[in-house]
């Protein structure tokens, strides 16, 4: 967090936690396109976000649409209906962090698996920023949450479930 803060980055949003549930069709058309239709609830807000197919090369690029929802149990309703049913949960703390005058967001997410920072914005905004955090491209990660839990799930010969906290009895959240 020094490093953030010696980078001139201040809290925009404090950590706060994140729920994320990724829909598709019966028959897996979207996963299969390499979008995503994504249900999130965070800071008392529930969002509903079409992500289209990643395009390739060393910073996550793809379209991203984004709407506000009245309440994310309604909206859960209306896709079940629309005939979208939740395949795969995710869950984080999240905190948001931003620089005045600048167009770029940094953003740290405490998973299961770890902490990462996420740098949103223009390439040369990225690139800029992550270098000056004492980052270089070879560190970059461009695969999702899902695709990273699943390949540490395998790594530790774990059953692939939905990406969440345990609870204090074991169980997930």
């Amino acid at each position: 967090m020094a490093r953030i803060a010696s980078a001139g980055f201040k809290v925009q949003t404090g950590k706060a936690f994140e729920s994320n549930t990724l829909f598709d069709t019966v028959d897996g058309r979207l996963r299969a396109l390499g979008q995503i239709l994504r249900l999130r609830e965070f800071g008392g807000e529930s969002v509903l976000t079409f992500k289209g197919k990643s395009l390739p090369g060393k910073h996550k690029v793809r379209e991203e649409l984004e709407t506000v929802v009245g309440t994310s149990s309604q909206m859960l309703l209306l896709l079940n209906r629309l005939g979208f049913q939740a395949t795969f949960r995710y869950e984080k703390y999240r905190a948001v962090y931003a620089r005045a005058e600048e167009p770029g967001l940094l953003t740290v997410d405490e998973t299961p698996i770890g902490p990462f920072l996420e740098l949103e914005g223009s390439a040369d905004w990225i690139d800029r920023a992550a270098m000056e955090l004492g980052y270089s491209p070879e560190a970059y990660i461009t695969e999702s949450y899902g695709q990273l839990w699943q390949k540490h799930c395998a790594q530790h010969g774990m059953p692939l479930t939905d990406f969440v906290f345990v609870t204090e009895n074991g169980a997930n959240g």
